[in-house]
Order: C-alpha cells, then sequence, then structure tokens
C-alpha cells in the first residue's frame, strides 16, 4: 500500500532516520524524521499560483507540540491542548529565519511549512528537528529550495564540546549555541554562554559546521534518490519600459533623496521623487487626464523595481562608499543618552535613546504568588521573569492597530530570584524599508 523510503545515518552516537512516503501523501514534501525515540513530520505545501501582487516572500512555519507526545496530560481544569506556547512560538521563527533566505528572490507562491512533533523522548529535543525536517521536506518538494539547511545544538563541558545535548546536559553546560546553515556557510546563530572567550565562541561554530554539512550531504543523497523534479521558475523580468525609465530619470535623484539626512526628511524626499516619476511616466506613456491610469501590472513592476532599487542604492552607497543613509560613517555610532527613575510611581524604570531610537522599560516587582507556572511538553517549571515586548504603530511614525503582541514581539528570558517583569516600548528611528 505504502511505497516507504527511509534512510539513516549516525549522529552523536544517535541514530537520524528520515522516512518518507507513509504519512501525508498529498503534501508537496513531507518527511518523518526521527532521532532517538524524538519522532517529527514536517511537511510542505504551495499554492498553486504566486501573489503577483506581492513584493515579498509568503512564507509561513508553524511549529506544534501536543502534550501527548511526551505522554503528558495538558494542564488547566479543562485538559484540552491550548494556543501555541511561547517555546513553540520561538522554535517556529527559530526554524524560518535559516529557511526564508534559501528561496529564489522573485518567489512569491505561498508556502506553508509544518512541523508537528509526534514523539519526545526528553533527550532528543525537536527544535533543531525542525530544521532539519523542514530543510529535507523542501529537498524532496518540488518547490525551487536552494538548501539544504541543517541544524545542531552545541554544548560546552570541561573543554569538550558536545553535540546535540539533553536538557540534562544543558544543565551543566556553559554554552547553548544553535547553529544552522548550509554545506557553504551559517545562516543563523543564537546562543546563550556562560562568558566565553571569542576563540572557543569560533570553535563552536566550526565544530557546528562541519556537523551541519555531514546532515546536509544527508539531505542531498536522500532527494537524489526519492526528490520529486523540481518546478521551473526563473525571476521574471523587469519591464523594459519600466527600467529603462527609471532608471534613466530618477537614478541620480534617488541616490540623493536616499541620502537625505533625517527620517521624516528621507521618507519625503523618497515619496515625493516616486509620485512625480510616476505622474509623468503615466503622461508620456499613457496620456493626461484624471481618467487616465496606468495599468495594474504595470503600476506595480513600477513600484517594485523603484523600492529595489532604493535598497540597492542604499546598500552600495554603504558598502562602497561607507556613508550611512542617515550621514554617519560606518565607524560612528548614534548619539546615546540614558535615563533612571523618570516615571514617579512604578518599581523602576527607565529610557535609552540611540539617535531617534527610543526604549522605555518599565519594571514590576512581585512575589512568590506572581510567579507562572508552566506546563510545558519538556517540563514543569516556575517563571519568575518575563519580558512583555511592545512595538505599537506610532513607533515608526504610522498608524495601525493595537493589539496583543504577535509572533514579531515574543521572546524568553530565564531568571531567578525575586519575581520581576520588565515592559518594553519602543520607538524606532527607521520604518522598515530603511532598517540598516
Amino acid at each position: 500500500m505504502f511505497d516507504e523510503r527511509k534512510v539513516q545515518m549516525e549522529l552523536a552516537g544517535r541514530t537520524l532516520t528520515f522516512s518518507t512516503g507513509k504519512i501525508a501523501r498529498q503534501s508537496c514534501g513531507a518527511v518523518m524524521v526521527q532521532y532517538g525515540d524524538t519522532v517529527l513530520l514536517s511537511t510542505v505545501n504551495r499554492s498553486k499560483e504566486p501573489r503577483k501582487e506581492n513584493d515579498f516572500f509568503p512564507l509561513t512555519v508553524d511549529y506544534i507540540e501536543k502534550f501527548y507526545a511526551a505522554g503528558k496530560f495538558p494542564g488547566g481544569f479543562n485538559k484540552r491542548e491550548g494556543k501555541p506556547s511561547t517555546n513553540a512560538t520561538l522554535t517556529a521563527r527559530l526554524i524560518d529565519r535559516p529557511i526564508r533566505p534559501m528561496f529564489p528572490d522573485g518567489f512569491n507562491y505561498d508556502v506553508h511549512i509544518v512541523n508537528t512533533v509526534f514523539s519526545f523522548d526528553e533527550k532528543n529535543t525537536p527544535d533543531y528537528l525542525g530544521i532539519i525536517g523542514s530543510s529535507m521536506a523542501l529537498m524532496l518538494s518540488d518547490l525551487p529550495f536552494l538548501g539544504p539547511v541543517a541544524g545542531v545544538v552545541i554544548g560546552y563541558k570541561n573543554g569538550e564540546f558536545i553535540l546535540n545535548p539533553t536538557p540534562e546536559d544543558l544543565e551543566t553546560s556553559e554554552l547553548e549555541l544553535s547553529v544552522a546553515g548550509t554545506r557553504e556557510a551559517i545562516n543563523m546563530v543564537e546562543a546563550g554562554a556562560n562568558e566565553l572567550d571569542e576563540e572557543t565562541m569560533l570553535k563552536a561554530i566550526m565544530f557546528a559546521h562541519e556537523n551541519i554539512k555531514k546532515i546536509c550531504d544527508f539531505q542531498e543523497a536522500f532527494a537524489k534518490e526519492v526528490g520529486k523534479e523540481k518546478m521551473e521558475f526563473v525571476k521574471p523580468e523587469v519591464m523594459p519600459l519600466v527600467k529603462n525609465f527609471i532608471d534613466e530619470r530618477g537614478m541620480e535623484r534617488l541616490q540623493a533623496a536616499v541620502l537625505t539626512l533625517g527620517k521624516k526628511n528621507r521618507e519625503e524626499a523618497v515619496d515625493s521623487l516616486e509620485e512625480e516619476l510616476l505622474e509623468t511616466f503615466k503622461v508620456e506613456n499613457y496620456g493626461e487626464g484624471e481618467e487616465v491610469e496606468i495599468p495594474e501590472d504595470v503600476l506595480i513592476e513600477f513600484k517594485g523595481y523603484y523600492h529595489d532599487l532604493m535598497k540597492k542604492l542604499v546598500r552600495d552607497a554603504i558598502l562602497y562608499h561607507k556613508h550611512r543613509a542617515d550621514g554617519r560613517k560606518t565607524t560612528e555610532i548614534r548619539p546615546l543618552f540614558a535615563e533612571v527613575n523618570c516615571l514617579p510611581i512604578p518599581h523602576g524604570s527607565a529610557m535609552f535613546t540611540r539617535g531617534e531610537t527610543q526604549a522605555v522599560v518599565i519594571t514590576t516587582l512581585g512575589t512568590k504568588e506572581d510567579e507562572q507556572l508552566v506546563d510545558d511538553l519538556e517540563k514543569e517549571y516556575y517563571k519568575k521573569f518575563y519580558l512583555h515586548y511592545n512595538f505599537p504603530p506610532y513607533s515608526v511614525g504610522e498608524t495601525g492597530r493595537m493589539g496583543s503582541p504577535g509572533r514579531s514581539c515574543m521572546t524568553s528570558i530565564w531568571g531567578a530570584g525575586r519575581t520581576f517583569l520588565i515592559r518594553l516600548i519602543i520607538s524606532r528611528s527607521s520604518a522598515r524599508r530603511f532598517w540598516m
């Protein structure tokens, strides 16, 4: 009934197994990953048609862990699985970061990666397996994935590096280093360490990369054996009509606009130039009059190429002319300012300013009763340190809906001692399109 294919390799004294063809057979790509007795299903699917109006890659990564994977009941009165935990959300982001850049520029199909933990042996954590499984599922699919990618965790104890340490190992480890990358390079690093020197950290990263290369080779061999034929994808060429017009009429003026000092002044210069060029383009190619409109596909091309050129000019100014958009040299930092006790009632408060970027930090102290009991897949524990990170729309001078923090605002910090809560309100000097 099933045409199941399975391969195995030894990794850190344990067996890493890939199997496909038995579960989730209707997905574009699906693989069951087993490491020890931890089992995770990674699937990938794509939309039938691209989002032509998008100027970004619409990738969604979900990481799903249920208590049944560890043979546990969910906490609470109803004994039902709830919304994803903070750890699950952070793991989804951990998987997303090394995967997202491995798609060709201009690929605008909706892609949905789902990693589901089926079994957890409390020794082999499924977070880095999510990176490996997602990459393997993409390699087996027809998507134009530029991988493979692999992830590992490195510990450090008694002068020795530990590959994929167990939670018990990490309790006494001086390092918890998550690394992901391709055969050629590292593209994601996340670490916590007990004041290790740079040389040790560098050796840890290199040790991680050596093992990443082995896992990438393993994925590639399996994909060659059972993978689907890749879909043909070539980034569409920009319309010559649009490209030639912007290059000839707007290149030099846009270069000056992106180097305008001051965020607001820079935005106004870039936006006003875009409006002027659009109007001139419309008149020259489609005629005058309010009833005359630029065709939607041409308008999308125009705006997309204009903003791509803007980013390229900013990048070139930094790399080749050592000149930032705000006028600083690459060796200069923004003016710094810090102040404490800036609010009268809260237990603690501070404000930190770097250029036009500000953070207002408010601390609330609590008692033993304010600790949070966390019923996690791995273990049950009390959390004494909470960090709430808020990034409201006014932070960048924009309008928008105010709501609870989403995936982009989640973080996780652990502490001991007296219970306390820290809240951050961020003001960014640069809108998303000017982040450098």
